[in-house]
């Protein structure tokens, strides 16, 4: 009987560390793309079952709505302008890819983050689908482009207009 026990604590304790497994994180460090840019924010991303959890605060940006986007390329050179368009790995039309889905919007129109008077900014969305390493919907090595206007969901890409902010999405190493 002491043997069976033991099997089943050892058979428990496998599957519990199994499941703490699941929950990947990455993290993206915003810049402004400006050299003079005070512009800065970090961006985490969480991988849970079903998608990725997506939590932002941005500082010393304009008041206001900005595109907040993941984009196809991790580069943040050239004015953020390296980094591609948006993910997009379907190739769909430009939408708010968590109520519209991968075929009505790209995988990386996340919608808007909004910026108080005191230039910051707090941002959460759930990105069904995409994971962090996995698959066609994978986003680590991407980057994150926080642009100076309000994304109006247009086409091709929102008419949010330039670059101001940039970071590269890396996975955690524990």
């Amino acid at each position: 009987m002491k043997k069976f026990n033991l099997i089943l604590t050892v058979i428990g304790a496998t599957l519990l560390l199994a499941g703490s497994a699941w929950s990947a994180t990455a993290t993206a460090i915003i810049k402004g793309t400006a050299p003079d840019s005070k512009i800065a924010g970090t961006v985490t991303l969480t991988e849970e079952k079903g998608g990725l959890t997506i939590v932002a605060r941005v500082t010393n940006v304009p008041p206001g709505s900005h595109g907040f986007h993941i984009h196809a390329i991790g580069n943040c050179a050239d004015m953020g302008k390296a980094a591609g368009g948006h993910f997009n790995p379907d190739k769909s039309p430009h939408g708010l890819y968590p109520m519209d889905g991968p075929m009505k919007a790209m995988a990386g129109d996340m919608g808007n983050i909004v910026v108080g008077a005191d230039g910051t900014g707090d941002f959460s969305v759930f990105m069904p689908g995409l994971t962090l390493n996995d698959g066609k919907y994978a986003v680590n090595g991407l980057s994150i482009i926080l642009h100076e206007k309000k994304d109006d969901f247009s086409q091709p890409s929102g008419n949010a207009g330039g670059r101001i902010g940039c970071g590269i999405i890396e996975t955690q190493t524990k």
